[in-house]
């Protein structure tokens, strides 16, 4: 299975919002998960990748130590359902005017003209993305885009605000694409 990269950067970024920490004990975070999936134990046990009488166990008490996996996919999805509030107004402001930060490793190429090279190479890159690329990848993200989908989004504004600068140069540039991505961070 291929890392979502771009999705798992905007996951981590809503985490710098959170104003409590995640709950910290299995029977807390499947309590999460419960009331977010409306008391279906069944969908909490999809979603961990476990039984249903796995999680019914847990919340009995009969259970209390889970291994590494699914320790790791408590916290996971847990995460991804904490603060819904203060997830959507943190997204909302970076939509609206405050953009968002990809610090990211990665190899760039480029569809250029003929003459200059665009041989894809590695580059270390910090760049704030004005509102309009923070609201079209929260908008793709939420309708289920892949992480390719939002690799080309984020390639856009790369594009635009990095390689264009704004449109004072390299105006010969007709596509950025994103490969072979080491790590992306976002902030917002």
């Amino acid at each position: 299975m291929a890392k979502d990269y771009v999705g798992d950067a905007l996951e981590r970024g809503d985490g710098e919002h959170f104003t409590r920490k995640i709950p910290v004990t299995p029977l807390a975070q499947i309590r999460l998960l419960l009331k977010a999936e409306k008391n279906s134990t069944k969908a909490v046990a999809a979603r961990l990748g476990v039984s249903q009488r796995t999680v019914e166990r847990y919340l009995a008490g009969q259970r209390k130590t889970p291994r590494k996996a699914l320790r790791d996919a408590l916290v996971r999805e847990a995460s991804k359902v904490w603060q819904p509030r203060v997830r959507q107004q943190a997204r909302r402001r970076a939509a609206a005017s405050g953009g968002i930060t990809i610090e990211t490793r990665a190899r760039f190429g480029y569809t250029a003209a003929a003459g200059s090279t665009d041989d894809p190479r590695e580059r270390l890159l910090t760049v704030h993305l004005p509102a309009a690329y923070a609201g079209e990848l929260f908008q793709a993200q939420q309708n289920g885009a892949s992480d390719q989908e939002l690799r080309e989004i984020v390639a856009k504004g790369f594009q635009e605000i990095y390689f264009q600068d704004g449109g004072r140069r390299a105006d010969q540039l007709s596509e950025v694409e994103i490969q072979d991505i080491t790590y992306l961070d976002v902030k917002f």
